[in-house]
């Protein structure tokens, strides 16, 4: 019988991959993750997941034994944030390309220097071109959740790509919340056994990620892209046969209030709940405002974006990293992009805050509207602004 218990959420993260039966955890840790292997560990020590616990010295050798287990058939999963995410950055290029569906959950989490343990976008950014599907989640619900769907999506034979789940660090991952807990028998029902259709075997000899020269590497990059945005179909199709068990259905984008809105704000990860008290603070003042909570990252829902803005007049987009000497924050950058060829489009305002663990209140969000608006019917000179800033 489903279970709601009040519980850590990086706990959680860790009973969906106990659930989803793997049989390989690679760990390092690395704070604020360190819960989800932690738990992990214990798990496999008692007895309670029949699986192989690999220790390792760095979050590059987990990465690398990731790959190794995959390539042999088995189902694997593996958590990360921040420095120890740019330790593995040249492995995780490998596992897409080799087309290796290992899952990870990232505890999003500032990158150095200055030194923070806190959660911000900026280590998702500097992944955001390796080739993994990434999916933001905004509460625990939904990191359980999505744990169990990244198996089923990464180990699609149509996919076979990499997972990454995003959750925002300490601010979810620290926090305990109700959260459902499904049958060991329905999570069964939903994630089939994992079928690597080329397993390594000493008797059928295969060569994996071999040297690729100029006359077929653009062929190679160019499948990879085809399979990685043709992914979205396999994950809508997950995220619908999710709902229909467990009752809990997710899209790319979350549209929050957007009835008749005009000025729309966009968000990711866990504040996009405290945007959505910001939204109904200003609807209850007549206010015309709502929120896009964007939860697929890659493949980008470009479809669903032009979609969800088309009768509005001004999207403020919010990011947790900054593209330093550039446009300001990622998402704002790639959202204009999408929009540019529109003959229709609202204008984009871009706003980067919450670096490095700093608190956006409600309060703040609303600020953040209220100011897109103004830029939106007046001008800037600047490309994007920095909120919160003390000068």
């Amino acid at each position: 019988m489903t279970q709601r218990v009040g519980i850590e959420v990086s706990r959680a993260v860790a009973i969906a991959a106990k659930l989803a039966n793997v049989d390989v955890v690679a760990a390092y840790p690395i704070t604020p993750q360190t819960h989800i292997v932690e738990d992990l560990s214990e798990m496999v020590a008692s007895g309670e997941l029949d699986a192989s616990y690999i220790p390792v010295e760095s979050e590059h050798s987990a990465m690398s034994s990731c790959l190794g287990s995959v390539a042999v058939g088995a189902r694997t999963f593996t958590a990360t944030s921040s420095q120890g995410m740019e330790l593995m950055h040249e492995v995780l290029y490998v596992a897409s390309g080799m087309r290796l569906p290992v899952v990870m959950a990232v505890a999003n989490r500032a990158l150095s220097a200055p030194i923070s343990i806190w959660g911000d976008h900026s280590d998702v950014m500097s992944v955001r071109d390796t080739g993994w599907i990434q999916i933001f989640v905004t509460n625990g619900q939904e990191a359980f959740d999505n744990i169990l769907c990244a198996f089923r999506i990464g180990e699609d034979r149509r996919t076979l790509l990499p997972v990454m789940i995003h959750l925002d660090g300490f601010q979810l991952t620290h926090v305990i919340e109700p959260i459902y807990l499904e049958e060991q028998s329905d999570v069964d029902k939903f994630l089939p056994r994992f079928e690597y259709p080329l397993p390594l075997d000493p008797d059928k000899p295969v060569t994996m990620g071999a040297f690729g020269p100029p006359d077929i590497y653009t062929e190679v990059k160019k499948a990879q892209d085809v399979v990685l945005t043709s992914s979205k179909e396999v994950i809508l199709e997950a995220w619908k046969e999710f709902g229909d068990i467990f009752g809990r259905y997710y899209s790319p984008i979350q549209c929050y209030r957007c009835e008749g809105a005009k000025v729309l704000l966009m968000t990711m990860g866990s504040f996009s709940e405290t945007a959505m008290s910001a939204v109904d603070a200003m609807r209850d003042d007549g206010h015309a405002v709502g929120l896009l909570n964007l939860r697929l990252w890659r493949p980008f829902p470009f479809a669903e974006i032009r979609q969800a803005v088309k009768d509005a007049d001004v999207l403020v987009v919010f990011d947790r990293a900054l593209s330093f000497g550039g446009p300001g924050g990622p998402v704002c950058s790639e959202v204009r992009s999408a929009l540019y060829s529109l003959d229709k489009r609202p204008k984009v305002v871009g706003f980067v805050g919450g670096l490095g663990g700093r608190v956006v209140s409600i309060a703040g969000f609303r600020e953040i509207i209220e100011r897109g608006t103004r830029i939106a019917r007046e001008g800037a000179e600047q490309e994007f602004e920095m909120f919160g800033v003390r000068e």
